[in-house]
C-alpha cells in the first residue's frame, strides 16, 4: 500500500524542460472561455465532497497499481514505457490530469481574463519559471520580439479581442514554430515524449527510495544481530 501511494504521489511531479513550450507556445495566445459556475455549497458540505472525491480517485488509482507490474529500471526504455502506460491507465480511470492537461488547465485558469497579449505572454513566462522549466529553444524571447513588432505596426498595445492584430501575431508565431521545428500536428508526439520524460524521472526517484529503504533495513538487521551477539557474550557472573 505504501509503495503504491508513493507511485501515485510521483505522478504529481512536474518534469521535462519544454512542456510549456510544446503545450502553450506551439498554439499561443488563444482565448479560453469561462467554465460554467457550479452551484454554491456550504463550507462543510463542500469540504466533505472534495474529500470524498479525492478519496475515490486515490482508491481507483491504487487499484490499478495493485493489478499492474512495475519494473523500477529507469534505464530500460521498456520499463519506462510500461510505467507510463500504467500511470496513464490510473489517470484515465481516476479521471486525473496528465501533465500536459495540467499545464493546459493552469494556462487556461490564469489567462482567461487577461485582455492584452503582452500580459498573456508574461503570465506564460511566470508559469514556466514557477514550474522550473527551461526555454531551451529560446522561443520566449522570439515571441516577445514578435509582439513588439506587431505593436509597433499597430502603434498601440495589442488586445486579445483585436482580431486583425491577433491574426498578424499568430502569423509571426507560426514563423517561430517553423524556425524552431515545432508543428501543431506533432503536439500529441510532444505530449508522449513529455510523459516518458516524467515517467523516467519518477522511476529514478522510486529507485532511489527503494535503495534507501533497503539500506535502512540492512542497517537495522546488522544492529539487531550485533545486539544479539553482545547479549550472548555477557558473563552472567558479573551480575551475581
Amino acid at each position: 500500500m505504501a509503495f503504491s501511494s508513493r507511485l501515485l504521489s510521483k505522478s504529481k511531479q512536474v518534469l521535462g524542460s519544454q512542456s510549456i513550450l510544446h503545450q502553450g507556445y506551439a498554439i499561443p495566445v488563444c482565448h479560453f472561455a469561462k467554465e460554467a459556475a457550479e452551484p454554491a455549497l456550504k463550507g462543510d458540505e463542500m469540504l466533505k465532497n472534495i474529500f470524498l472525491e479525492v478519496k475515490k480517485k486515490f482508491e481507483t488509482a491504487i487499484d490499478v497499481f495493485r493489478k499492474e507490474k512495475i519494473t523500477i529500471d529507469p534505464e530500460d526504455p521498456a520499463a519506462v514505457a510500461q510505467y507510463a502506460k500504467v500511470m496513464k491507465q490510473a489517470r484515465e480511470k481516476a479521471d486525473l490530469f496528465s501533465e500536459s492537461e495540467r499545464i493546459k488547465y493552469t494556462i487556461q485558469s490564469r489567462t482567461q481574463d487577461i485582455p492584452d497579449a503582452r500580459t498573456y505572454l508574461l503570465t506564460l513566462k511566470d508559469i514556466r519559471i514557477k514550474r522550473g522549466l527551461n526555454d531551451e529553444l529560446g522561443a520566449e524571447a522570439m515571441m516577445f520580439d514578435a509582439l513588439e513588432k506587431i505593436e509597433k505596426e499597430l502603434k498601440k498595445p495589442l488586445m486579445r479581442n483585436d482580431k486583425k492584430g491577433m491574426s498578424l501575431l499568430m502569423a509571426e508565431f507560426d514563423k517561430i514554430n517553423q524556425k524552431i521545428g515545432i508543428r501543431r500536428e506533432d503536439l500529441p508526439k510532444y505530449e508522449e515524449q513529455l510523459e516518458l520524460k516524467i515517467s523516467k524521472a519518477q522511476l529514478e526517484d522510486l529507485k532511489k527510495d527503494a535503495l534507501e529503504a533497503m539500506e535502512t533495513q540492512k542497517k537495522r538487521e546488522e544492529f539487531k544481530d550485533e545486539a544479539m551477539v553482545d547479549t550472548k557474550s555477557l558473563d552472567v557472573r558479573n551480575f551475581l
